[in-house]
């Protein structure tokens, strides 16, 4: 795993000059501030979409809306200049693992540096559970890996589809129509399965549209598999505003709170005085 892990760090560092989607790894600053990357800006070209863009940067699909108020999803123009927001306030808790946070509807994987190797951290946009099917919170780890999954939609998925005129079979084998892509990462449920996997509809990462797994775009998830070893600590949480101190000034970081039911609603900011 170390071998793949920098290898991984080369071809992240390559990608990142290239300014391409594998720049989603970072240095743990060491005068341990919880701050990472920057904001940058990418300028459009005629057959750009919104997403098309955030895919490209590894960014999520509300990400890049959010931080370009006003410019059209879908037809944004040629010469538009965009945000990129790649700068991030690292989530509060333990720096070990992966951690992901439902309001940011981002991951974070913070791999075991080895003696006299600088710690750093690797950083995904991912969906989460819609309404009905939220994506529990707490603590939990990978229970197996698997390549090229089938889907064994349960009675209740399977009974939304018919509802809505697309039945479903009972398994759907790997390949193009398989809605968790080519790997999977099974997390321990108290009731349940639960799992980080890809998706065959990259367009939608980003957003809360799952029946309570955590999807990511296909090359992010199989990044992420090379790395992870069987019994990694998972770590779910809901942090929508994060701060934190940098030389004297005072960051900020605020997204709408995620519900039970695994929507965005107005966030507290009053929340922050307390």
């Amino acid at each position: 795993m170390r071998s793949l892990l920098w290898s991984f760090v080369a071809g992240a560092v390559t990608a990142a000059a290239a300014g391409t989607a594998a720049a989603s790894l970072y240095a743990l600053p060491p005068n341990g501030s919880a701050v990472i990357g920057r904001d940058s800006n990418v300028v459009t070209v005629y057959e750009d979409t919104l997403p098309d863009i955030a895919h490209r940067f590894s960014l999520g699909y509300y990400e890049i809306i959010r931080a370009n108020p006003g410019v059209d999803v879908w037809l944004p123009g040629a010469g538009k200049q965009l945000t990129l927001p790649g700068r991030h306030i690292l989530p509060a808790g333990p720096r070990e693992g992966i951690v992901v946070n439902l309001a940011e509807h981002r991951l974070y994987y913070f791999p075991k540096p080895r003696p006299h190797e600088k710690p750093i951290v690797i950083t995904y946009p991912v969906s989460i559970g819609k309404m009905d099917w939220r994506t529990p919170l707490g603590e939990t780890h990978v229970i197996a890996k698997i390549v090229h999954p089938a889907w064994y939609p349960p009675e209740s998925i399977r009974k939304e589809h018919e509802k809505n005129g697309d039945p479903l079979p009972k398994m759907v084998g790997p390949g193009p129509d398989n809605p968790l892509g080519d790997f999977a990462l099974r997390l321990a449920a108290g009731r349940g399965e639960y799992m980080i996997h890809g998706t065959n509809n990259p367009v939608a990462v980003g957003m809360a549209v799952t029946h309570g797994c955590i999807r990511m775009y296909p090359e992010d998830v199989a990044a992420l598999f090379a790395l992870i070893p069987v019994g990694t600590k998972v770590r779910l949480v809901n942090e929508p505003v994060k701060v934190a101190w940098v030389d004297g000034r005072l960051f900020l970081e605020a997204h709408p709170p995620v519900d039970e039911e695994g929507q965005a609603v107005a966030p507290d900011v009053r929340q922050l005085s307390r």
